[in-house]
């Protein structure tokens, strides 16, 4: 009996349902769930979370999950992360049209074909495939230019596996680019590159200074941090001085009691 208990239970932690829904956050309603995280849950089967339609944050890495089918009426969904399934296909992505930042990260996606079915997201700015911190890959990321092929197919792209491609910090992405095209045209002139334009900087003069408004800030916050850590050390010392004195005391009571002969 108890061995088929546990195994109902672990069945229902497999399959999203209205239970497991209500009791994570709290909601009567299923509607009224706007942010939802269930990670590392050994769930397969997304139930029914179809109707949370008004879901704009979604956490359901570490999970079994296949099939992205039950996630298509999520058009409000802004963010989702799905790193660490075993996803191959993202073709049910295409419906939630508002889609921006999207994870997956850790899965079995093989080529950047599976990509071009979110070519109508025009709200995607954010993918991330691999993720070095966790070890994290797709079957993809092995071609060397998967990275230009995601950017040709979303050319509103900001930030790639975690890096800005657009924006400051995205000039050096570009200039491997140039390089790499380079290459590949075969532009060689008696075995070496064509004359390069000259560099310019990348910042603007001054950018790194620090202005007085924000030294000031730096200032002032550096001078509330010393006082702090004054009264930290104070209170550490008072500490220590009561501690000292409590122990003495409590050794004084346990010596045994002399009497006079």
């Amino acid at each position: 009996m108890d061995s088929k208990r546990e195994k109902d239970n672990e069945t229902e932690c497999a399959k999203i349902t209205n239970v497991l829904l209500k009791s994570r956050t709290g909601e009567f309603d299923l509607e009224s769930i706007m942010f939802l995280k269930l990670r590392n849950l050994g769930i397969y089967d997304l139930g029914c979370i179809g109707d949370c339609i008004n879901l704009e944050r979604l956490d359901l890495s570490g999970n079994n999950i296949t099939n992205l089918g039950p996630l298509s009426p999520l058009r409000r969904l802004l963010v989702l992360n799905l790193s660490a399934n075993r996803i191959s296909n993202l073709e049910p992505l295409s419906s939630c049209e508002g889609l921006q930042s999207l994870n997956v990260a850790g899965n079995v996606i093989p080529s950047v074909d599976n990509l071009h079915a979110l070519k109508s997201l025009k709200k995607l700015e954010s993918i991330r495939l691999k993720d070095n911190t966790y070890n994290y890959t797709n079957p993809v990321c092995k071609n060397s230019s998967y990275r230009t092929l995601i950017l040709d197919i979303f050319p509103n792209m900001k930030v790639l596996d975690g890096e800005r491609v657009v924006g400051r910090g995205s000039d050096l992405y570009q200039l491997c680019k140039d390089i790499d095209d380079t290459i590949k045209a075969g532009m060689y002139k008696n075995g070496q590159l064509p004359e390069l334009p000259e560099t310019k900087p990348w910042v603007d003069d001054g950018f790194w200074e620090i202005k007085r408004s924000n030294n000031a800030i730096v200032d002032e916050a550096y001078k509330q941090f010393s006082d702090v850590l004054h009264e930290c050390r104070l209170l550490n010392s008072r500490a220590a001085h009561v501690i000292s004195q409590n122990e003495r005391t409590i050794s004084l009571k346990n010596q045994p009691k002399q009497y006079a002969v």
